[in-house]
């Protein structure tokens, strides 16, 4: 096994995405990528993969891999020029670049590529690097897995919901017969850190990665914990309701935590069925603003259907089960990326020789 010292441009060619205004795309099958992750699809490519993409402008420091055809966007930087290397490699090293360091010091900072081919790398041998993408694509894969595997329980309690409740005659109430409404505290932006201090701060922007960008110690009178399996609901923008997968953390304003009633017999798989289609009509009348938004009025002035208590029974014995292996299934993919987290600087610095790693035992624990 041998490494050599180069400059990233040595490694990979990287290149200024492409323009594509929202309103000039129609879904397909290729993705589009910006600085943040995959945001939609198209009908037609840009590139061929595989393809790496990071951001260029936006969210700086974040790393994509692709490896049929897509279209990344002018946010972004991406190749499919990886010099004789290997792709998921490539892909791997990307994550270790300090791409802050590399920000210009402009009005909207961003990245320029060729300051960042400068940046000094350090790449064994080809064979080495196949090993270790290998190493840390397993415990990716794992997640990606487990990840597909909770969007099928979601799917499978839709489907039961609606089997359950979708032809009875329900009598109406109010949101409070079924659900006890828990509003984030307003806590102080000066006091946010990045250092991992104190408790994770669910943002809205949060609901959809499981992944909060930041912490706060503050000890707010109203302060509020979420637990995983909760659900969860942003109000502004879009008010879709989300079963929380992420760690314990507590809850920043404009966004609510749905429990339920007490001695209602409601679950919170049934909450999180039974409210998308009510937030959904909050969503639907409050649209017409230029930016939606939901109060608590909104949500009083509701009528919701109130199931009968042996349908909540059939159905919670049968959903609960499924919110609670999502749970389980979010938790082993948090302990899976903190250990390639910690496997990644060490494996592509040389400091852990990859030849040494017991891969039969790694992929055993992970079937």
């Amino acid at each position: 096994m041998s490494w050599t010292q180069k400059t990233l441009g040595e490694i990979v060619n990287l290149k200024r995405g492409f323009d594509l205004p929202s309103s000039s795309r129609v879904d397909g099958p290729y993705p589009v990528f910006s600085s943040s992750g995959q945001t939609g699809t198209h009908s037609e490519a840009a590139v061929k993969g595989p393809c790496v993409v990071t951001g260029r402008y936006g969210t700086i420091g974040q790393v994509f891999f692709s490896d049929a055809a897509c279209w990344p966007l002018n946010t972004s930087l991406y190749s499919t020029d990886f010099k004789g290397n290997d792709p998921k490699f490539v892909y791997y090293l990307l994550k270790t670049i300090p791409w802050r360091d590399y920000l210009t010091a402009s009005a909207v900072p961003g990245i320029n590529r060729n300051h960042v081919h400068l940046c000094p790398v350090c790449v064994p041998d080809h064979e080495t690097q196949t090993a270790i993408s290998g190493v840390l694509g397993l415990l990716d894969n794992k997640i990606e897995l487990n990840t597909k595997l909770n969007g099928y329980l979601l799917e499978l309690m839709n489907v039961q919901y609606q089997h359950s409740f979708c032809c009875n005659k329900l009598t109406l109430g109010s949101i409070y017969d079924i659900a006890d409404v828990v509003y984030g505290a307003a806590f102080k932006s000066a006091l946010f850190n990045e250092e991992k201090v104190g408790y994770p701060l669910i943002r809205i922007r949060d609901l959809s990665t499981f992944s909060p960008q930041y912490w706060t110690n503050e000890a707010h009178p109203k302060r509020v914990f979420v637990h995983p399996g909760d659900v969860l609901a942003g109000m502004d923008a879009e008010f879709t309701p989300c079963l929380w997968q992420g760690e314990m953390a507590v809850l920043n304003q404009r966004v609510c935590l749905f429990e339920p009633a007490a001695n209602s017999g409601v679950s919170r798989s049934y909450l999180l069925m039974a409210l998308n289609p009510l937030l959904a009509f909050i969503q639907n009348y409050a649209s017409g603003t230029t930016v939606a938004h939901m109060g608590k009025g909104d949500l009083e002035a509701l009528n919701v259907p109130i199931p009968a208590r042996g349908d909540l029974e059939r159905f919670n014995t049968i959903a609960e089960p499924l919110r609670e292996q999502i749970v389980q299934n979010s938790t082993q993919n948090r302990k899976l990326a903190a250990l390639r987290d910690a496997l990644l600087p060490k494996l592509m610095s040389g400091e852990i020789d990859v030849s040494e790693l017991n891969l039969k035992q790694l992929n055993s624990h992970l079937a």
